[in-house]
């Protein structure tokens, strides 16, 4: 499977173990940065993953910055995208079962590199259930 990752200084360290263990996990990774701590805006990286989702250019986005909270917030703001906040195993779950979320997000500053594995694990092998779910995601596009 082909993810997007993308994270800013406050997401830096994790995005790096994260995209290490994708690609040992046989992942195709597209790692659009941040590449250091320095300090940088984080709806510059949620776009490049936007962009990658929207584009079929991979099949899932992670995104991560400080709390999780504004690069949220940058990602959902564009068509076709559906990134959640995971900070348990029930969210991850859910969060593909109702709401069929193509982007999973994580604070770096709150999220473990172990819960993120669990969760990214989740994440991936879950389906949308679609049926009653469907017709409310249909109400979010606009």
């Amino acid at each position: 499977m082909i993810i997007s990752v993308g994270a800013d200084h406050g997401g830096f360290e994790l995005k790096d173990s994260i995209v290490n263990y994708l690609k040992k996990s046989g992942h195709e990774v597209l790692d659009n940065g941040t590449f250091s701590s320095d300090s940088v805006d984080y709806p510059d990286f949620a776009k490049l993953v936007v962009k990658d989702i929207q584009q079929e250019k991979a099949r899932f986005g992670i995104l991560i910055c400080g709390s999780g909270i504004g690069i949220s917030i940058a990602a959902n703001r564009h068509p076709g995208i559906r990134a959640a906040l995971v900070t348990n195993k029930e969210f991850a779950k859910l969060s593909r079962q109702h709401n069929n979320a193509n982007i999973i997000v994580f604070g770096g500053r709150f999220t473990s590199f172990e819960e993120a594995k669990e969760y990214i694990d989740i994440f991936f092998i879950t389906a949308f259930e679609g049926g009653r779910h469907l017709n409310r995601i249909n109400k979010i596009e606009v």
